[in-house]
């Protein structure tokens, strides 16, 4: 099978399909098994996981749009552009809400810890990709000046 730049997005934008299903599932359960939480977990810790899968859809629903956005920007052949910048720079934030919010709840159940580090990392992931876009829009503006 040929892979192409276009077949790429389509599968990367069915995977931020598929992501925003799974997590509309997860808000619907978390929802339905609140009871079940505070029975299993007890008081304060089944708050904390509640509250913490709470704020984390909160943060993903967006993320989830910005990603779709910056798919749709590079589908259009604006790879290299600023707009780009902006949505990763804001995609990026998401994360590093997730990670805070993950990490606060770790106070009552430690499990929760791993999830904050892996939002977090997640986060420097984006972030670093977005200084490097950043860079190479500065270096492809020098350049057109220079042509």
């Amino acid at each position: 099978m040929n892979w192409t730049k276009d077949k790429s997005i389509a599968l990367s934008r069915a995977c931020v399909i598929v992501f925003e299903l799974l997590l509309a599932a997860l808000d619907v359960m978390t929802f339905r098994m609140r009871g079940v939480t505070l029975n299993l977990l007890g008081g304060y810790a089944s708050r904390a996981v509640l509250l913490g899968v709470a704020l984390c859809s909160a943060l993903a629903w967006p993320a989830l749009f910005l990603l779709w956005r910056l798919l749709g920007n590079m589908k259009a052949g604006k790879v290299f552009h600023s707009d780009n910048v902006r949505l990763m720079r804001l995609i990026s934030w998401c994360f590093v809400g997730a990670a805070l919010a993950c990490a606060l709840g770790a106070l009552w159940e430690p499990l929760l810890l791993v999830l904050a580090m892996a939002a977090g990392f997640i986060a420097l992931i984006v972030r670093i990709v977005k200084n490097v876009f950043q860079q190479a829009i500065a270096m492809k503006s020098e350049l057109d000046l220079t042509v």
